[in-house]
């Protein structure tokens, strides 16, 4: 039987009394709260493997149900987890050397909230912030997502919100972007952005400039190879010019000149990686272990203000230059002949739309796509059976090792797809996502009130063997069309959910296709070192030296 006959009978064994109509029922009987939460546990499981249409509740239904769930829920006090301290509350448990919790290790910190207190835990009394709430059930976090509006509030870095509204609000104004931003001003600029962000025909555009990029730098690869073969220990570092590269042609609409194997540690591409890194890498430590800067000024503040207002002076810098090359365009230029930086211009006519939207795209994506890519690397590496897979599959579709790609090639590479999505399944490189709620909502039986901040660790929800199948086995098969394994739609959202999806996903997964494709067509890796263990610096990945043995294959 397949599991959707199995989640069919399920909802008829437990939801369907005999012939007599529920909603009925409902309203003429007394029914107990494990009722009623078996009702919803069974048609939200059913709607998330099947299609939301499926099943329609009624409004009578629905309001009784919730009614019902907020009476019986316990209060937010009895929200399990870590005790608070006097004063300092639980921000003593991040602090240096009497601290329980390290930053570096937060995907651990989410799994033993999980295995000590359940599918709820509460990080309560934290300085400076609300508290946080880590919710490890599948269902629950369908039903935030399924309830959130237009404009919902995912938890940001309070450091760039203050930024962006304070320290330099008279320059965003309402143009302040999509990361650190809500609301309304969000909504907007969004709004402004996503349809020629989100396009396919507009990524397509970009698979030549990718390969391009991504061919130099496989040719740098080779060069950088010691007398065994290996990458050099600073490789990581290699991978973010790489990801820098490609983010410049997409955000800035120009080459950086990031791969030229003289690149001086003062120059601007090494300056940009450099500011990136201090941003997003400082956050953790800026709003959990060192949240005093919003009383006192500290010197990891005043440069976190330096290194993003370097950001904003090559974003205008470069966008600049796009705005000329524009203007010396013919007129009769069709649009989709644009990259996406000269269709913002030519329809926006603030270019600070343009500004902030490369300031975004390169603050959020050099980092996350490079771990991401090391990651994978390393991955790769150390599986040789699911790397031959892939080779194979490259031999199909690049036949020549000159061959070039197209949108058609990049469809059929199937495989290689799924590889990558396992492996954000089991080493999520975001380790979780969130929202801060907009209003009060009953979540595993307690009433969460407005403000409280979620957070939903993927790393954790991802590798839970009641949401996917054969859990802790590295299966690429599972993602694909044939597979049969089951797997909760929300257990593992690398990108995240609903409005405020991941803007730059489509790029991201384009650079990481693209790069590995051509990679394994002509190479095989291997690490030949002690196993590394994975840690979070900003993003989840192997902490360690990337030192890849690099061997080409035969043509």
């Amino acid at each position: 039987m397949s599991s959707a006959h199995h989640l069919l009978s399920s909802v008829n064994n437990h939801c369907i009394l005999d012939g007599v109509d529920f909603n009925t029922t409902v309203l003429k009987q007394k029914f107990t709260m494990k009722n009623i939460r078996q009702f919803q546990i069974c048609s939200t499981r059913w709607r998330s493997t099947a299609h939301s249409s499926v099943i329609k509740e009624s409004p009578v239904n629905v309001n009784v149900n919730v009614t019902n769930e907020i009476i019986a829920a316990k209060s937010y006090d009895e929200v399990p987890g870590p005790t608070p301290w006097p004063i300092i509350g639980n921000t003593w448990r991040m602090l240096p050397v009497i601290g329980p919790y390290q930053i570096s290790d937060l995907a651990n910190v989410s799994y033993i909230l999980y295995k000590k207190y359940g599918k709820i835990a509460k990080m309560g009394n934290l300085v400076g912030r609300p508290d946080l709430l880590f919710v490890y059930d599948a269902d629950e976090i369908e039903k935030v997502y399924r309830q959130e509006g237009d404009t919902p509030f995912r938890p940001s870095m309070p450091c760039l919100v203050k930024y962006k509204s304070q320290v330099r609000g008279q320059f965003f104004g309402r143009l302040s972007g999509v990361v650190g931003v809500h609301g309304e001003p969000w909504r907007e600029f969004r709004t402004k952005v996503q349809k020629p962000v989100l396009q396919p025909q507009t990524v397509k555009k970009y698979i030549q400039p990718i390969e391009e990029v991504s061919d130099y730098f496989i040719k740098r690869m080779q060069e950088m190879k010691n007398e065994n073969s290996e990458m050099p220990a600073d490789f990581d570092n290699e991978i973010h010019k790489w990801a820098l590269e490609c983010i410049g042609r997409v955000a800035l609409d120009a080459r950086l000149g990031c791969l030229r194997p003289d690149l001086p540690h003062d120059s601007e591409p090494q300056k940009i990686i450099d500011a990136a890194k201090y941003a997003l890498r400082n956050v953790a430590l800026l709003e959990l272990k060192y949240p005093f800067w919003r009383y006192l000024p500290s010197t990891l503040w005043t440069k976190y203000v330096s290194n993003m207002d370097y950001f904003i002076e090559i974003c205008m810098k470069y966008i600049n230059d796009a705005m000329m090359r524009l203007k010396n365009k013919s007129q009769l230029v069709n649009e989709n002949e644009l990259s996406l930086v000269e269709r913002i211009l030519a329809n926006e006519s603030d270019p600070k739309t343009a500004y902030v939207l490369a300031l975004d795209l390169i603050l959020v994506g050099i980092d996350t796509i490079s771990m991401a890519v090391c990651s994978m690397l390393y991955q790769i590496a150390t599986r040789p059976e699911e790397q031959e897979k892939i080779h194979q599959e490259m031999l199909n579709i690049l036949p020549n090792k000159d061959d070039k790609l197209d949108a058609s090639k990049l469809e059929k590479m199937v495989y290689l797809k799924a590889f990558i999505k396992e492996v954000l399944r089991m080493y999520s490189t975001v380790i979780g996502n969130g929202r801060t709620l907009q209003k009060d909502m009953v979540i595993c039986g307690y009433r969460i009130p407005k403000g409280i901040q979620l957070v939903f660790p993927t790393i954790v929800t991802g590798n839970m063997k009641e949401y996917v199948t054969d859990h802790k086995h590295f299966k690429p098969e599972r993602w694909m069309k044939q597979s049969s394994d089951y797997m909760h739609p929300f257990a593992s959202l690398p990108y995240g959910h609903g409005p405020r999806m991941c803007l730059g996903r489509r790029f991201a997964d384009l650079e990481m296709q693209v790069f590995l494709a051509k990679l394994i067509r002509s190479y095989k890796l291997e690490f030949l070192h002690k196993p590394l263990e994975y840690k979070v610096t900003f993003m989840y990945a192997p902490d360690g030296e990337l030192k890849f043995k690099m061997t080409e294959r035969p043509t």
